[in-house]
């Protein structure tokens, strides 16, 4: 995987940050989603650098091969305001002052608060198969807590680390031949990491008290994306059937929103990377042939 790419660990304030880059010309942060690492975008990553990018592809705080704190009573400390911190400082070390930013999943919501809070940073932020955190919780019902109970049993104490510690396989079940076996390797080596899957449960902890309050303190001071938003949603996972058309709730949070479905499962990286490349670079300004 990610033949031609650097591979580095790169300490932050708080954290370790396990790192694949390559390429060149404008940045473009590639950013996971759960249960996944970096590896994700094996498929993605090569594909842009061919486009004239330049792609960093972390692992997130305490995922992967990456190394965070100790988690925090409050949960702070695996907050999306934390891990935005931690991919800032990353970009800089690796001398992107501005740069694009793409999150899926969990990553999504890290993409999100990064273009929150150092919106200086961020060129264009495309997020794939989310809405804010506070806009699930606030339309949540039991048809939202069944498709999505794992939100609440991970936000539980010890029980999580419990069950899926005792069989990660059987709990995550993930098929080799659609992650690509080297991907596949690193994942599985990732979930049978106790510390990892903590983390991992932390980012959720994290999602529903600490995060949530972010968001709503945000929406309370009227605070908006003015980057250019690109919203992606997989048409055989469940947004859209949940929320309809998911452009408009992002119109609340977004000045210059765009998006459509992609026919693809969840882990879109892995089970349509073709699509997904297509769906980026006609959103990302191409680099001219000087690479900028």
């Amino acid at each position: 995987m990610f033949e031609g790419f650097t591979v580095a660990d790169v300490p932050v304030d708080e954290a370790r940050v396990h790192v694949r880059h390559g390429g060149t010309g404008p940045a473009v942060l590639l950013l996971h989603g759960h249960p996944r690492t970096g590896s994700t975008w094996h498929a993605v990553a090569p594909a842009l650098v061919a486009r004239g990018f330049t792609v960093v592809c972390p692992d997130l705080r305490g995922y992967g091969r990456s190394v965070g704190p100790p988690p925090a009573p409050d949960h702070s400390a695996h907050s999306k305001r934390a891990v935005a911190r931690d991919m800032v400082q990353l970009m800089t070390t690796l001398g992107h002052e501005r740069f694009h930013v793409v999150g899926h999943d969990r990553g999504a919501y890290v993409a999100l608060r990064l273009a929150l809070d150092h919106e200086h940073r961020v060129d264009r932020l495309t997020l794939i198969d989310c809405i804010p955190i506070s806009e699930h919780l606030a339309r949540a019902d039991a048809r939202f807590a069944t498709a999505w109970w794992h939100w609440f049993f991970f936000a539980q104490p010890e029980v999580p680390e419990r069950v899926i510690g005792a069989d990660p396989l059987a709990w995550y079940r993930a098929d080799p031949r659609t992650m690509g076996a080297e991907n596949h390797a690193e994942w599985s080596a990732a979930v049978h990491d106790p510390a990892v899957v903590r983390a991992m449960l932390e980012d959720y902890r994290a999602g529903l008290t600490v995060d949530r309050r972010h968001e709503e303190e945000d929406r309370a001071a009227g605070r908006r994306l003015s980057v250019p938003l690109l919203v992606l949603w997989t048409l055989r996972d469940d947004l859209e059937e949940l929320y309809g058309d998911p452009l408009p709730i992002w119109r609340a949070w977004a000045d210059d929103v765009r998006g459509h479905g992609v026919d693809s499962g969840h882990h879109v990286a892995e089970e349509a990377p073709q699509a997904l490349v297509d769906a980026l670079t006609s959103f990302l300004p191409v680099p001219d042939a000087a690479g900028t």
